[in-house]
């Protein structure tokens, strides 16, 4: 009997999970949403805890042996680590799906993302072990770079395939909830241990906590999403190849093209996405002696907005379609990288109405950026095109965003950062066109 026969496998678990969790052996749009709603909040949430510790923890704590400002550079430097190694994730994950199934798959991969961020938590500091301090930081976050790439399961897409006709807006705007929702929360839980904590608690111990919060979410998420990929809708759409990863060379070999046109396409999106959250966390923390506290607060209520203009995006792409919200946005994204730079320099109410301003923008371009070429893919394709699609956009997007806008602005002004903000707008409204045209050949 070949070894094969005896390869492990959650095919039957799967099987099992599938018969006890299916309503009527089906799952719901609603349903569905409601996993892919819990999955991104874990993920981000596990995204704004290590991007605030960066802001605030990190250079105190790992490079206090440098100036605060190059501390925090240091401090993005790793932060960029977890992008550049997520397609690694992918391209393992990818090959662990296809031998041995979703179930396990899935399961690696969050206790690997919960594990690595779980590790920060009891990161020992410079004046403990030296530089391996940073050494180990820059391990558990390349860690978290390849567990997420095996997050990726194919929800959103089975959102979208089955969400009711004209509704597409509306459902692809939910996975994006998971973002201001997780800001929510990782901001709140740092402002507390800063209003209630000296600093020299705050910086021995009290940073540690929402790291292990993050953990627990990880558990949950689990949980929530395998719900979801063991149900009988999921391995229909999986067997008729609709989410079948398919191998990575040839799916680059065939829609090469696509993915990196779907990767520029939300760099407005994103690279705003950290304007109005890493960035000026940052800038407040370097150069402003207001309380940290006091600007998490700011955040959270600019995530509140934010959580709305979502929702607002999917009604206005149903009514106007998702390529033209995102189009017009673009063009607002923009007009604020002018404002930008001159509202978070104007004081109290410049700071908030950066954030209400830009929250609203992220809202409604962040809310429909996700998979908005995902229909280019052939159906052979699509799993594994749109993993390949997202990192290369967070990569390109999001990866060193934090550093090159602290870089920029601390060398040329805060007016830089407002230019970096407009790159990232030309360059959606540039892929935006682009992805028209090869839909005007395919159709011709």
């Amino acid at each position: 009997m070949s070894s094969a026969t005896h390869r492990p496998s959650s095919t039957p678990l799967e099987r099992d999970a599938r018969n006890m969790t299916a309503r009527e052996k089906r799952i719901a749009p609603g349903e569905i949403a409601i996993g892919v709603v819990i999955g991104r909040t874990s993920e981000f949430f596990d995204f704004f805890v290590y991007a605030i510790a960066s802001c605030i923890v990190f250079p105190a704590h790992v490079f206090p042996y440098v100036d605060a400002l190059t501390g925090t550079l240091y401090s993005f430097g790793i932060f960029a680590l977890a992008f550049v190694t997520r397609p690694i994730g992918s391209l393992v994950f990818m090959t662990i799906d296809r031998i041995y199934g979703r179930g396990v798959k899935l399961t690696i991969a969050l206790f690997l993302l919960g594990g690595s961020t779980a590790a920060i938590a009891f990161l020992p500091g410079y004046h403990s072990i030296g530089h391996w301090s940073a050494l180990l930081l820059a391990l558990f976050r390349a860690g978290q770079g390849v567990a997420l790439g095996g997050t990726w399961d194919g929800l959103a897409s089975l959102l979208s395939l089955n969400a009711p006709q004209g509704k597409r807006g509306w459902y692809a705007m939910m996975p994006q909830l998971g973002a201001p929702i997780a800001l929510v929360v990782a901001s709140g839980l740092f402002a507390f241990f800063l209003s209630t904590l000296s600093w020299t608690d705050f910086i021995g111990w009290g940073w540690r906590y929402p790291f292990f919060v993050a953990f627990a979410i990880n558990v949950v998420a689990l949980f929530a999403r395998l719900r979801i990929v063991m149900t009988h809708e999921f391995e229909r759409l999986f067997e008729s190849r609709e989410l079948q990863p398919s191998p990575v060379l040839p799916t680059i070999r065939a829609d090469g093209r696509t993915i990196i046109v779907g990767a520029f396409a939300p760099l407005a999106s994103f690279a705003l996405f950290h304007m109005v959250t890493v960035f000026p966390l940052s800038w407040i923390a370097l150069y402003t002696d207001q309380p940290l506290q006091r600007f998490l607060v700011i955040e959270m209520i600019g995530a509140a907005v934010g959580v709305l203009a979502i929702i607002v995006s999917g009604f206005v792409a149903d009514m106007i379609g998702r390529r033209r919200l995102l189009g017009w946005s673009a063009v607002g994204i923009a007009l604020f990288s002018v404002a930008a730079p001159l509202l978070l320099s104007g004081g109290d109410l410049g700071e908030v109405a950066f954030m209400v301003i830009g929250f609203m923008l992220l809202g409604l371009s962040f809310g429909q950026s996700s998979g908005v070429v995902a229909s280019s893919f052939s159906s052979a394709t699509r799993y594994t095109g749109s993993a390949l699609t997202s990192d290369l956009a967070w990569l390109l997007g999001a990866g060193f965003a934090p550093l090159v806008a602290l870089a920029l602005s601390d060398s040329f002004g805060l007016a830089a950062s407002g230019g970096y903000l407009l790159s990232g707008a030309v360059c959606t409204l540039v892929a935006l066109f682009v992805n028209k045209e090869l839909a005007s050949k395919r159709e011709a």
